[in-house]
Parts: C-alpha cells; structure tokens; sequence
C-alpha cells in the first residue's frame, strides 16, 4: 500500500488493521508492503477483509481516510479428492444386459472448483475390466459384459479411482472398492446326476416307510432351485409315493401301499423334477425339468401262514353224530419257501373237547354228543403253524352255530289252578292256557292244544284251542256245586310244528269255588283242596301261614 502524500522520507506511518493483522499479515509502516506472517489454506479461508492507514509520524494524525481491502487466497491443487459413502455394495441380476448401471460412485475435492482443474474430477477403472466400467465424469458404473453368470462367479471387486485436474499431470488421486454381487435367476434347471436309482425294502415294511431319497441337482439358488418331484408309476400300481424335502429339496420316496415279494418282487419307476418358478427368458418350458429311473427291489421276510378267510362260520344240527365234519380251516405260508402247516384248536376256547381238528388238512368235526340247547355257538381259535423254518404261526376264529332238532316235548308254560265258581253256566271260559319248548324251530312255535282221545265225551269241561299257541279251558254244563264235588281233572294234549311232531299230556286240577258276586275265588281253590284231603280250610290255611313263616325265616 502506498498513500499518495508519502514522498519517501518516511514521515508517513502505515498501520494494518482487520482479518488476520499480526496473525496472518503484517506491513512494512514505513514502505506500506504487506507480507504474510504464516501459510495460507484457502479451504480453511478463503479471503481476508484488513483496513489499513497511513498517518503522519511527528502529529500521529492521518493523511488519507482509512481504506479497506480484501486479499483472495488463490487455490492450488493441494487436497487430493475422497470418496463419500463408502463401502460400496450393490447388486444386479446376473444375466443383466450390458449397460445395466450398477452403483454410482461419487468422489469430493475440497480445492476451488471456480479456479483452474484442481477440484474437476474424473473416473477410471483400475480393476474389474472387462465385466464393468465406470463414466469418467459421473462415477456410474456399468455392466460391460453380456450374460455375466452368477453360477460361474458370484461377486466381482471393483476398484474405481478418482483423480483431480482432470487427471492431467500433478493431479491427486484415490480409489476405492466396489463390491458387486449378482443374484440369481431362474436360469438353470434340475438335473439327476445318474440315469438308475436302486433301493431296497423289506415287504414287512409298513405304509410310510422311506424308501429312499433323490436329488435333482440345481445350480440356482433359493426360489429358483425349488421344485416338485412327480412319480410316472408305469405299471400304475400307486405302490409308492413322493413328496419334496423343504430344506434338502431332495425328493424322498415313501411306501403307499403294503408289499408282498411273493406277489411282486421289483418296481420300476420314472421320476421326474420341475422348477416351481419356471422364467422362460432365459430357458425353454422344458429345460426346466429332468426325469431318472428308479428300481425298487423288494426283500423276502420270513410271514406267518395266512387263513383264506378273516373268520370262518359253520352250521351243524345238534343230532350230528361223533365223527361228522363240520368244516375245513385253510391256511398256506405265502413265502417262497411254501413250508408245510399244522392245525391245532386252543384248549381254552374248546373246554369241553366238543370237536377235533385233522393236523394236516384242518378237517372239524364232531367229537362228542351236541345239544343246542345246552350251547347254541362254539367258538374255536384254530392255529396255523409251520412245521419248517422259524414256525411262525397264526390264528383264526372258527364260529359254529348248533343248528335246533325237535328233540324237546313242549309243555305248560306254568302251574296252573283253575276253579270253576258255583253256578257257572255252560260254556263259560275258566282258564287261559299256553306252552313252552325248548327247541327254538327256524320259524317259530306253534302249539297244538286237545283232549285226549277217549270214547267218551268229557261232560264238564272242553279245550278250544286258539290257534295263536293259546287254549282255552270251558265249561261244557253248569250246575257246578261243591256238594257234588270239589275237585276235577282234566287232561290236556300239547303237541308241537316239529318234524316229528312231539307232544306231552298235561293235567289240570280244576277246584269248584264258593266265588264272590264278581267271580272272585277268596281262597283260590284251597278250599276244595282241603275238603278233597279231609281237613278243614282254617286247618290248611294256618299249615300255609307256618309254611310261609319258615321259609323267610331261612
């Protein structure tokens, strides 16, 4: 600075005032030139406002008004750019087109940007060429491969550096690593490693039993490696079944139906496995599936003999006679070996040794007197043993039903003790009666009731029979006193619907009675039993009362 009064002599002062006076600046007072006191950072400060003075030394008074000024620090290229934002990660479906953007990365330069090229900034690849590169002014990076395969590599490391000035000489530089990882798409589909599958099983095996477990190899991953496995039964038997191991994604054959080597001894089988997500961009419908072969060899397992029938039922009359046959069991062993079988009854269901079996052709019959009424069923357990191997066995239930013969005479159903009241006039009923048999006939009793046969005609009482296995006892006169006589007996003729017919004589004691005006008889005939035993009736009934007595006593 110099005032325009300064002639030189150095009578003039000059005095520095403002940002940076005596910190960064100071002047010569006597020539009025300014010099820096330390160095200058323009990112720290940019400018700097001082006010300087020049007064005069001998009054101390100024020459010229104060005046202001600004010093600009002028920017060199002293910062090297940086990146913001780090680490990059990103990611891009692998297959993607080229020119797909990745990631844009940005870099800052605290130099001037309105100076010079020191802040302009400018981007290169220094690793991950040819598979990406990056704009040189904007920072974006870019696919530059076609159909990059997640399969063949998963995750690239970019290395993109920054530099400033343009990247012209003197310029500052920085990188920084890019990692980019491609996803999967459904470009791949299942394969079998191997064209057979061969797996064993038991026949004893039960239903739900794993067979084995296959495995359609998948180079995709996650959604795009899930898929279903189907079974083309060529022999349609529906013996087996698959479903998907959610975690393995392995296809796991199970046992649907039962097994039987004797039967069928192999099973071949197609499989086949498809994608659940099927993209056909990137492959054909078909290509997203594959289909192997499986053999499925059963193992022969040592079986108990097996019955032709769960439970075999017979019938036999009750007048078979010891030695008839009542029926044959059969069991054969199913396995190949077809070892011969004995049969035995069990002791307990068979106390009364009522039947035998045959040991080698499982022949019952008859071994002891049957009676229906006696036991109407039997039920056998019958064993089946092999004679050869491990004599594996088993059993059956053998029910016989003892079939009825008319071998039981049918009689009263009760003890009846008819009276006929005093005064009775002809054709009056006195008493129902019906029978009982024990036989019990496919279609029912049926009961013939009658008089016996006789040359003469009963004069007092008659049988109607009510076709309903029911009779009816009548008076054939009236006049019935006790004086005349106190006691009548009357035969009367059963007789069954049997082949034969069987038929039994009963006979009924019908007492006369001193009835009451409604018919009733006080002493239900026991009057005309004592007066026919020559006691009088107060007599018997005391002896009735003791009888009674004694017997709840007891």
């Amino acid at each position: 600075l110099k005032s325009n009064f300064d002639k030189g002599d150095f009578t003039i002062k000059y005095i520095l005032s403002g940002e940076g006076a005596g910190e960064a600046f100071s002047i010569d007072e006597y020539t009025g030139d300014i010099h820096t006191l330390k160095s200058l950072d323009r990112e720290e400060k940019a400018f700097y406002v001082l006010q300087a003075r020049a007064i005069d030394r001998s009054t101390g008074q100024p020459v010229e008004t104060e005046s202001e000024f600004i010093i600009k620090v002028q920017d060199i290229n002293d910062n090297a750019p940086e990146f913001k934002n780090e680490p990059y990660v990103s990611s891009i479906p692998e297959m993607s087109p080229m020119g797909t953007t990745v990631i844009q990365v940005t870099a800052t330069d605290a130099d001037d940007h309105m100076f010079g090229n020191n802040a302009k900034l400018i981007y290169s690849i220094l690793q991950g060429e040819p598979y990406f590169s990056v704009e040189p002014k904007t920072g974006i990076i870019v696919t530059s491969w076609p159909n990059m395969d997640r399969e063949a590599s998963e995750q690239y490391l970019v290395v993109v550096q920054v530099k400033d000035k343009l990247g012209y000489s003197g310029a500052y530089s920085a990188t920084t690593t890019v990692t980019i990882t491609l996803t999967d798409v459904n470009d791949n589909g299942p394969t079998f490693q191997h064209n057979l599958y061969t797996f064993a099983l038991a026949e004893s095996a039960p239903v739900g039993t794993t067979v084995g477990r296959v495995m359609a190899e998948d180079a995709d991953i996650g959604v795009n490696a899930r898929m279903n496995y189907s079974l083309d039964d060529l022999e349609e038997s529906a013996t087996f079944r698959v479903q998907t191991d959610p975690v393995t994604q392995e296809g796991i054959v199970t046992l649907a139906k039962p097994l039987d080597y004797e039967s069928k001894r192999r099973f071949a089988i197609a499989i086949e496995a498809i994608n659940d997500h099927v993209d056909t961009r990137f492959l054909s419908y078909n290509e997203f599936r594959d289909k192997t072969m499986i053999k499925i060899l059963v193992t022969d397992v040592d079986e108990p003999p097996i019955f032709s029938v769960p439970v075999f039922e017979w019938k036999v009359p009750e007048n078979a006679p010891v030695g008839t046959q009542v029926g044959t069991v059969y069991a054969r062993d199913t396995d190949a070996a077809n070892n011969p079988i004995r049969y035995s009854t069990s002791a307990s269901s068979d106390l009364r040794k009522v039947f035998r079996i045959d040991p080698n052709n499982g022949t019952v019959s008859v071994a002891k007197p049957l009676d229906r009424e006696t036991a109407a069923w039997h039920n056998l357990t019958v064993t089946a043993k092999e004679t050869k191997e491990n004599q594996l066995s088993s059993t059956v239930s053998v029910v016989i039903k003892v079939l009825d013969i008319n071998d039981n005479i049918p009689t009263l159903s009760q003890d009846y003790q008819p009276y006929v009241c005093e005064g009775t006039q002809a054709g009056e009923l006195i008493q129902m009666i019906s029978a009982v048999d024990a036989d019990d006939p496919m279609e029912g009793h049926h009961f013939y009731f009658s008089m016996v046969p006789d040359k003469h005609i009963n004069p007092n009482f008659t049988i109607r029979d009510n076709q309903d296995n029911t009779a009816s006892i009548l008076t054939r006169r009236s006049t019935f006193t006790r004086r005349d006589r106190v006691l009548y007996h009357l035969p009367v003729v059963i007789m069954d619907s049997g082949s034969p017919a069987l038929s039994s004589t009963s006979t009924l004691t019908i007492s006369v009675c001193a009835c009451q005006p409604a018919g009733h008889c006080p002493s239900g005939g026991v009057e005309a039993l004592a007066l026919s035993m020559g006691l009088s009736t107060q007599t018997l009934l005391g002896l009735s009362v003791c009888l009674i007595m004694l017997i709840e006593s007891l």
